[in-house]
């Protein structure tokens, strides 16, 4: 209920603050996540020419890890606070902590699309699902599925992760949000949108684990 409340407010806050402003804002987008959905969100680098505006030579992430020193902007913060607070990052791409409302079990795009198209023809439990423009799929389950990950294809019988090209997400890592540029490769997008009744409980990862595994070793054969 709690969170019902929450996301209640932070529509109006959203829709309130777009019409003061006559156009949707960047922070009116960032609004979304921490309003709407109750993700945390940071600032996050850009990348142009291969190089990051980080400014750190050898940059291993360029354009896609937080800024440093940027303030967390935690979920519910009230749109002006939100607003203010991404102003002083213009262009920023917005970035999400992974391994608190959610953990990440990443694969490649076109198995991933496969998997989508069959868990929701099984009718099984499916969160939000992102693409990046270096095609990778990102499926959204609940926290501690990153740590747990290897035990679970192992109690289902699939090699190791890396064999099976999956990979847990989970404390200490970010993911790019829809639809800021990583990396400068293009925008991310959703393969799968966000949606009120499933956002706060993510999927747990046994409940779409086999299906993933199993498209993935099929796309391998």
């Amino acid at each position: 209920m709690g969170f019902t409340i929450g996301i209640s407010r932070g529509i109006r806050d959203i829709r309130s603050g777009s019409r003061r402003r006559g156009r949707v804002s960047d922070g009116t987008g960032v609004a979304e996540y921490t309003g709407l959905w109750g993700w945390d969100v940071v600032p996050g680098a850009r990348a142009a020419a291969g190089a990051c505006s980080c400014g750190r030579a050898g940059c291993r992430a360029p354009g896609a890890h937080p800024l440093d020193l940027a303030p967390e902007i935690p979920a519910g913060a009230p749109l002006d606070d939100v607003t203010e607070i991404w102003a002083g990052y213009p262009g920023a791409a917005m970035m999400l902590p992974v391994g608190r409302a959610f953990d990440v079990i990443e694969v490649a795009e076109p198995a991933g699309c496969r998997a989508l198209a069959r868990l929701e023809r099984m009718g099984l439990p499916v969160g939000p699902v992102v693409a990046t423009p270096d095609g990778r799929a990102q499926f959204f389950v609940a926290p501690g599925a990153a740590a747990a990950l290897p035990e679970l294809l192992y109690r289902m019988g699939w090699d190791d992760p890396a064999t099976l090209d999956l990979r847990g997400l989970g404390p200490g890592t970010h993911i790019t949000a829809p639809a800021s540029d990583r990396g400068g490769l293009g925008p991310v997008r959703w393969l799968r949108s966000p949606a009120l009744d499933s956002v706060p409980r993510p999927p747990e990862a046994r409940l779409v684990l086999g299906t993933l595994a199993y498209v993935v070793h099929r796309s391998q054969a």
